[in-house]
């Protein structure tokens, strides 16, 4: 194999490895919830302890996570840097 290749191999793998942990996070996400919820109801829906807060920032943390896995901006391309290149060749 080609050092192109091998480079387009490694994006790949980095780009499986995040779909993989946002998937795995999503999972974890739900079964905390789930509990955070159980141990709410169970100490009474009056209790001044409430999931909500914890359940909201795991899911902005999914959000970002998503972002990095799925987002646009996830890796950069041989094109990208020879299109950074160029621009910069013409740069003053």
């Amino acid at each position: 194999m080609n050092s192109s290749t091998d480079d387009l191999r490694a994006l790949a793998t980095t780009s499986l490895k995040k779909k993989a942990a946002f998937k795995s996070y999503v999972f974890v996400w739900g079964v905390v919830s789930a509990l955070l919820v159980v141990i709410w109801f169970l100490a009474s829906p009056g209790a001044l302890f409430w999931p909500g807060f914890g359940i909201a920032g795991m899911g902005l943390a999914a959000v970002f996570i998503w972002w990095d896995a799925y987002g646009p901006f996830g890796s950069i391309t041989e094109a990208d840097i020879d299109a950074e290149v160029e621009r910069m060749k013409k740069k003053p």
